[in-house]
């Protein structure tokens, strides 16, 4: 017996809110494919589902056949439609929204090595895009999804990074293009919320566990999950000293929306989990809890923009929303597990 189905994580993400907001709502939303956007677009038809809300979403994405085929319910609900285009081509379609989520980027630690001036212009034109579009349909409130690399090194000292902290990725290093991309772009929103009255609220992603995520991409915990359900030694190919933290992905889901209805306008919010863990520990955690030998730790030089910590303060989530990390570490590896065909 597992314990845990996927629609146990929808209706955390659906009780724990109140959807009022999107009644009626028009939204516009990018990157509504990718693994945060697909956890949204769960939850949002799940509360449609039960609550009614009648709110119409339109989704851009590359491929809708593509994603047609990996999410067929998703696809064919009533209030989703799904468009071709990209977001450094999109332009304003005549048509009225009342929110604009814009999530669209390319997070791939690959081309952040090998093109990062790619890296950098698809962030920041693709925002600047989404902010046009938002001024032009005359959205009432945008999201945007931005990423806690905005905050550069973290001083190993600073056990938390909150809101308020002032540092920065160092502009000299190609491999923060990303990061200083997220940057630029949150530069962008806060001169359309001056200059266009636009509500522009910003989430700053910390890292994340969950189903639906690729076990085959850079993120650590999917490839040791990946390597401990194939029977393989779970392998860390630097010193695992590096400090992350990991939110579930529902509730991260839940947190988004939360943040879009009741955020304040112009505030970014950090969005993630404050439990820090060492990536040589995230191996033994994962060891433990779905069964095998002792990770390997090889110390070779971490590649990365951040072999240090990375481990937000979500004191104004908190405080100002009532949000809080309902899932733990094990917990999150189990279900990942379980999504990925882990008996248990």
């Amino acid at each position: 017996m597992t314990g845990w189905t996927f629609a146990d994580d929808l209706d955390a993400i659906v009780s724990g809110l109140d959807w009022s907001g999107l009644k009626g709502a028009r939204l516009f939303f990018t990157g509504g494919t990718g693994f945060i956007g697909r956890w949204m677009l769960e939850g949002l038809r799940e509360a449609d589902l039960r609550l009614g809300l009648g709110c119409e979403v339109t989704i851009l994405t590359r491929d809708p056949s593509a994603f047609a085929a990996k999410a067929p319910h998703l696809a064919v609900h009533p209030g989703f439609r799904f468009v071709a285009g990209d977001v450094l081509t999109m332009a304003a379609d005549g048509e009225r929204y009342t929110h604009i989520l814009h999530a669209a980027t390319d997070a791939s630690a690959a081309l952040n090595e090998h093109d990062p001036r790619r890296m950098f212009d698809t962030v920041v034109d693709g925002t600047r895009r989404a902010l046009d579009f938002a001024v032009a349909s005359k959205a009432e409130r945008m999201l945007f999804f931005s990423s806690g690399a905005v905050y550069g090194a973290q001083p190993w000292e600073l056990t938390h990074v909150g809101e308020d902290w002032r540092g920065a990725p160092d502009p000299l290093d190609p491999r923060g293009a990303y990061a200083e991309g997220k940057r630029a772009a949150e530069m962008l929103c806060a001169i359309a919320g001056k200059q266009s009255g636009l509500d522009v609220l910003t989430a700053r992603i910390f890292t994340l566990l969950g189903p639906l995520l690729s076990l085959d991409t850079h993120f650590a915990a999917g490839n040791f999950i990946r390597d401990a359900l194939a029977g393989r030694t779970i392998t860390v190919q630097g010193a695992g000293t590096a400090v992350r933290s990991y939110l579930y992905a529902a509730d991260c889901a839940r947190w988004l929306w939360a943040i879009l209805l009741r955020g304040q306008a112009g505030a970014a919010y950090n969005v993630g989990s404050e439990g820090a863990v060492s990536i040589a520990e995230l191996a033994a955690r994962v060891s433990t809890v779905l069964g095998g030998g002792a990770p390997e730790i090889l110390g070779r030089p971490d590649p990365g923009w951040n072999p240090g910590r990375y481990v937000p303060s979500t004191e104004r989530a908190r405080v100002d929303l009532g949000l809080e990390s309902t899932i733990g570490l094990d917990e999150a590896i189990r279900r990942t597990a379980i999504w990925n065909g882990w008996q248990g």
